[in-house]
């Protein structure tokens, strides 16, 4: 089915060029149908609602006329960029193979331990997929590929490998597969003893599975085919039909999804059933799989909580009287709050982000002032004490603790001048082993010839906006230096100060790279995040503009010489700012964007829409549809110089429908007044994660690089 596709697609590249040429590139023009969109007594024109493809549409082998309208627009846009960015090829060519030549090919992960084996993946040169290896934990052990990347990924213009699950018995693998980029995964098993396929497939899952301890029952979650909401667990037995495996739960409040996971202990499996605002999780013993499932406390609006287990407690980080979370234990058998235990109280200036239980230990990682700690809590002495960090902005994070009896813990460190780095650390001697820091294949690369700052940004508000900046320490800080400010800001996510040797073509050429760490995030705890979300969103856009004339006033830059770049919800924030300060921006970079929010959170049929009203607001509310009509990228493009743009979008997007950027880029075209640079890729062979591969995705990161340096007039 997708092979044809892209047979057709290829005809109507060929066929848009023969207009674009003919036209001496004249910019596409979309078809204005306009269609009444009456809401509230308010009647909104949307002259390119045509551009909607159903699924069914895109899916079939053969194209309707809609479709193929839709699919030759796409086209010419992707024609009308190729021919205006043409004489950046070479720059293109030459980015390419400077950030795939920084990567090292043949790469391996550090191996984790689990019930008695090593896991780890690794790469092999010229490979875009990698192998998916294990060993016995012993001397001289052999490698046994349990998954060969290479040769599953080969000749798939997608090619996804989504959780990967072993029994406890270490014979069984479950792992998922997603070769059209929506993020539904088909489960396959596979005998690791004999190497054989099992005959078990289950399609349209989240991508993971989770073993009872019996080796032979899995928990999956399955999603609504249509709005692919995770709503579904189910349990199968191996070597059964998909056809009899047991419906387990239905999350049937429509704005909650749910999943399914097995405590660090595997002594539990848990569902847990989240929303923006709410949480519940059900348990049952991992040895008992048919027994009765219970909860820890019911769902109650406002109240979110994620559960832990060891020994005879739940370890529950809940926001229960905790804005910024709290952590308590609980006996398994008594969950509800009068047997609630404080390990850890509230604090006003730090947020409770994450624990690691171990036998001897409890990790905490949280945040304060807007930058990650771990704290490492002695169980029986009650002896505390933090890992120590250095750079003025950085990333920390535990990851790959499955071994419980254990004094050894595992972290990662990045800063924007160190590459990512990872840990054994003593937790008993404070004694710490780095395992591997990522290679730069570059001579030349130092950490000292960069310069990182920390900075905080007075908002119009008032509110104090932390700003981590990076750049060459041969870069003049005198206003002269172009600048790329990067943003997110939606749904309490956070954006840490990491490493990027990608990052490093800018750097090297002069550029200033900074982000904002702007509201609607929790870089600076709960209370962030609430006042740059529903009502208060705008605070999100209003931040990222005052960072950048901040950025200005203080030399890193200058007006003319300032860029914006984000993705998703930070397309969202792309799209208002250049709506709300034009010409504070010489280019935008849009990926994936949310611009058409009235009209995405209005359809409940669209994907990932109804979970979504906590962090948006429903617009079937007046009060929230005239807040979000108020901001909305799409409905406020108005006549005005616009800065020169780029957008990306993948025709498969699951999560920001491809028609949105389509629609905003065609909107843009017939009402700006000047004559910038406007352009839009679309990738038509993937979704919202862009390329799959280890390199590919690269051969889009040197075109964005291409159109801001083409900006700058920087050719080499």
């Amino acid at each position: 089915m997708r092979n044809f596709h892209s047979l057709i697609i290829t005809a109507a590249f060929t066929l848009g060029c023969t207009t674009i040429f003919a036209q001496n590139m004249t910019e596409p023009k979309a078809e204005k149908v306009p269609t009444e969109l009456n809401e509230h007594g308010n009647t909104r024109i949307d002259n390119y609602f045509w551009m909607r493809l159903s699924d069914a549409q895109k899916e079939a082998e053969e194209m309707d006329a809609q479709t193929e309208k839709v699919v030759n627009y796409l086209n010419e846009e992707n024609e009308y960029l190729n021919e205006g960015m043409k004489h950046t090829i070479r720059l293109q060519d030459n980015l390419y193979h400077e950030i795939t030549s920084r990567i090292k090919q043949d790469d391996e992960s550090v191996p984790v331990k689990r019930n008695g084996y090593l896991y780890y993946s690794r790469f092999e040169k010229g490979q875009d997929y990698p192998f998916v290896c294990r060993k016995k934990d012993e001397e001289n052990a052999a490698e046994e590929i349990m998954l060969n990347g290479p040769e599953m990924g080969k000749d798939q213009s997608y090619f996804a490998i989504g959780g990967t699950s072993v029994s406890k018995n270490n014979q069984y693998l479950v792992y998922g597969v997603d070769l059209v980029s929506r993020r539904q995964y088909t489960l396959h098993f596979k005998d690791l003893k004999t190497g054989k396929i099992l005959e078990d497939k289950i399609e349209n899952t989240t991508g993971g599975a989770v073993w009872a301890n019996d080796n032979k029952t899995v928990y999956y979650t399955k999603k609504d085919p249509q709005t692919l909401r995770s709503a579904y667990i189910y349990s199968h037995e191996l070597g059964t039909s998909p056809d009899k495996d047991k419906l387990v739960y239905h999350e049937e409040d429509e704005t909650f999804s749910c999943a399914v996971y097995k405590s660090k202990s595997s002594a539990y499996i848990m569902i847990g059933s989240f929303q923006t605002l709410s949480t519940e999780i059900r348990f049952i013993d991992a040895d008992n799989p048919n027994g009765e499932w219970k909860v820890i406390l019911p769902r109650e609006r406002n109240h979110e909580y994620s559960v832990d287990h060891s020994g005879d407690h739940f370890y529950i980080t809940t926001n229960d009287n905790a804005k910024n979370f709290k952590l308590v234990k609980t006996p398994v058998d008594a969950t509800s709050r009068e047997n609630w235990e404080e390990v850890i109280p509230h604090r006003d200036d730090v947020l409770l982000e994450d624990i690691e239980t171990f036998k001897g230990f409890l990790v905490i990682t949280e945040r304060k002032n807007g930058l990650m700690n771990i704290r490492v809590k002695d169980w029986y002495t009650g002896e505390e004490h933090y890992i120590k960090f250095n750079d003025p902005a950085y990333d920390a994070y535990t990851t790959g603790n499955y071994e419980f009896d254990t004094e050894i813990l595992r972290y990662g460190y990045s800063s924007m001048t160190t590459p990512n780095s990872v840990y054994d650390y003593n937790m008993a001697t404070r004694h710490q082993e780095l395992m591997k820091r990522t290679e730069v294949m570059d001579p030349k690369f130092s950490p000292f010839n960069y310069v990182s700052e920390r900075i905080y940004v007075t908002a119009r508000d008032g509110a104090k906006v932390p700003v981590s900046i990076v750049y060459h320490k041969d870069t003049k800080m005198d206003g002269s230096a172009p600048c790329l400010l990067y943003g997110y800001g939606s749904y309490g996510y956070s954006i840490d100060p990491s490493f990027s040797s990608v990052r490093l073509s800018l750097l090297d050429r002069g550029f200033v790279y900074a982000i904002a760490h702007i509201r609607g995030s929790q870089t600076l705890g709960r209370q962030w995040y609430e006042d740059g979300k529903l009502l208060k969103k705008k605070n999100t856009f209003y931040d990222f503009i005052d960072c950048g004339k901040h950025l200005i006033e203080n030399n890193y830059t200058s007006q003319g010489h300032l860029y914006a770049q984000g993705g998703s919800a930070g397309g969202l924030l792309m799209g208002g700012i250049i709506n709300m300060e034009p010409n504070l921006w010489n280019g935008v970079i849009a990926g994936v964007p949310f611009v058409d929010v009235i009209s995405t959170m209005w359809d409940e049929s669209i994907p990932l829409t109804t979970g979504e009203f906590d962090e948006w607001g429903n617009p079937k509310d007046p009060e929230y549809y005239e807040y979000i009509l108020s901001y909305s990228p799409y409905d406020n493009v108005v006549a005005q110089e616009y800065p020169n743009l780029l957008i990306t979008t993948g025709y498969w997007d699951s999560q920001v429908q491809y028609w949105e950027p389509a629609k905003w880029i065609a909107k843009l075209r017939e009402l700006r007044t000047n004559d910038n640079k406007l352009y839009m890729y679309c990738n038509m062979d993937v979704g919202h994660g862009g390329a799959s591969g280890r390199f590919q995705r690269y051969k889009e990161t040197a075109m964005e690089y291409a159109f801001l340096l083409d900006l700058e007039g920087i050719t080499e």
